[in-house]
């Protein structure tokens, strides 16, 4: 028996990949209060840069989704990898605002293509029984990613805060040059071409429109929805902790480390064994209004203590509901993985749009506001799947 085939190496590669862009990410947490002080940006400038990310990502989703099933995963997935490190280059050295927007954006372009390649890399390695359990490894990849970027961006940025964001640029792009001499690709040059054969009679709006059939709209709409809610919490919690407890980049970096270990946790110790007992439809449904009611305990926490123990559920919470979206649509996808990975970072890249960018202008009003609009927003997404438990697209398993 193999231990080490191919498609088991690639998969160990692409979590890899995956986990190395979120430390990426994470690395900038702690430090981005004191990087929006030093550049004088307001709430709503800094939930406008995040929209700025998304907008990237929402344009450039679909096409990733074509090209990942057209030109191959692991080409979509190096292209990728490199933008994310020339963006994080960018805003190490970005002076003027329109550098730090140009650098946003191109970060935005980056996930568009990390993401569906990494879900379609896992759809070809795995069997519908075992896609639960990897599912759940990616969401860990993505949340460990998050644990260790910002204790170590906390630390890194004793040497200067823009420090994290030089060594999340070398670091990626150390990885994506092993990726390009390991990774292994799983679709063949015939499937490749076939695929191609397929989308030249397709177009980005026939894509946007295939997102609305029945099998795909409701799990899609609810991943819009979730996205829409989830990202005025976390885009925002460095800036709420910040003001108002007075946070420091490492208080911040501690507070986000422990509070994903617990996610951590979840995803893979129990992520699988709950889809195999619950289904993901019923998982959505309890982590959707657990997060709902937690993020709207952040507003009446008190202190350090308070705020880590509510933000170690919320963050449980979204690293459940996560893979159990992600997993769903997998199983919806069949062969079209790639158009379902794009169009899943799509709608989610819809949601962090408007998201921000209000939570950004309500923080500038209050800075609980974001917060309790995330918490109604959630709550509204538990209506609707709850609703729509009888549509196809949200039947259990």
């Amino acid at each position: 028996m193999r231990l080490f085939t191919k498609e088991k190496i690639s998969l160990a590669v692409v979590l890899m990949n995956l986990f190395i862009a979120y430390v990426g990410v994470g690395l900038a947490a702690p430090v981005m209060p004191s990087f929006a002080k030093e550049m004088h940006l307001s709430g709503e400038v800094m939930g406008y840069l995040i929209s700025a990310f998304a907008f990237a990502m929402l344009l450039f989703s679909p096409i990733a989704g074509i090209w990942v099933d057209t030109i191959g995963r692991k080409n979509i997935l190096i292209l990728g990898l490199f933008l994310f490190s020339f963006s994080e280059l960018l805003f190490a050295i970005g002076n003027q605002v329109w550098v730090l927007f140009l650098s946003r954006i191109l970060g935005g372009i980056s996930d568009a293509f990390i993401i569906p390649a990494v879900t379609a890399f896992i759809a070809d390695n795995t069997s519908l029984e075992e896609r639960p359990k990897i599912m759940g490894y990616q969401a860990a990849a993505i949340s460990l990613g998050f644990i260790i970027g910002p204790g170590i961006g906390g630390f890194i940025a004793e040497l200067g805060i823009r420090a994290p964001f030089f060594f999340a640029a070398g670091f990626t792009l150390v990885t994506t040059i092993i990726s390009l001499l390991v990774l292994q690709e799983p679709l063949s040059k015939e499937k490749r071409m076939e695929n191609r054969q397929k989308k030249l009679n397709g177009s980005f709006l026939s894509e946007i429109k295939k997102s609305f059939q029945p099998l795909y709209l409701v799990p899609l709409i609810i991943v819009f929805v979730l996205s829409f809610g989830l990202s005025a919490y976390e885009m925002l919690f460095s800036l709420f902790v910040d003001s108002k407890f007075g946070f420091n980049a490492k208080d911040i970096a501690v507070i986000i480390t422990v509070g994903s270990i617990s996610g951590v946790v979840a995803q893979v110790m129990f992520f699988e064994k709950l889809v195999n007992k619950f289904g993901e439809k019923k998982l959505i449904h309890a982590t959707i209004m657990i997060a709902a009611i937690f993020i709207l305990a952040s507003v009446f926490s008190s202190g350090y203590w308070s705020i880590l123990a509510v933000s170690s559920i919320v963050f449980f919470a979204c690293d459940i509901l996560r893979p159990a979206v992600t997993s769903l649509l997998s199983k919806l996808a069949g062969e079209e993985q790639g158009f379902v990975a794009g169009m899943s970072t799509t709608y989610t890249s819809l949601g962090i749009i408007i998201g921000p960018a209000l939570g950004g202008i309500l923080f500038d009003v209050n800075i609980n506001l974001p917060y309790i609009f995330a918490a109604v927003v959630l709550f509204a997404a538990f209506v609707m799947a709850v609703l729509w438990k009888n549509n196809a697209g949200m039947q259990s398993r």
